[in-house]
């Protein structure tokens, strides 16, 4: 296993109200934003100086998502994300969204641990 596997790897916040957020955020962290463009909306990669903190983007424009409360969502870096959504399973969690593939990011897959705490996996590419 590579020294990354089983760490933080990135964070996002989901949110219905981004405008709310990225003003909230700058104010308190100092962080910049920058754009990303992704399908159906855009995402907004929170910057500390020259450093990626954290990416946030807005709930309305995933339909399935429209209805869950604003949040912040957490990923951790695995070898394979596939054989750890399988793992997750067997040991009591459940598979929220299969695993996936986001062109220039990595492999994802979104997971609750067996007390129903809520999560994302990635192997980064």
């Amino acid at each position: 296993m590579s020294e990354t596997h089983g760490t933080v790897h990135w964070t996002e916040l989901n949110t219905h109200d981004v405008d709310k957020a990225i003003a909230y955020y700058t104010k308190l962290c100092g962080w910049s934003f920058d754009k990303m463009p992704m399908e159906g909306a855009d995402y907004h990669i929170a910057m500390k100086g020259d450093q990626m903190v954290a990416g946030m983007f807005d709930l309305a424009a995933m339909p399935e998502m429209k209805d869950l409360p604003s949040h912040w969502l957490t990923y951790l870096a695995v070898e394979d994300v596939d054989a750890a959504a399988k793992d997750t399973e067997a040991l009591g969690g459940t598979i929220i969204r299969a695993p996936w593939d986001v062109e220039g990011v990595g492999r994802i897959a979104i997971l609750t641990d067996p007390s129903g705490a809520a999560f994302g996996m990635m192997t980064p590419s």
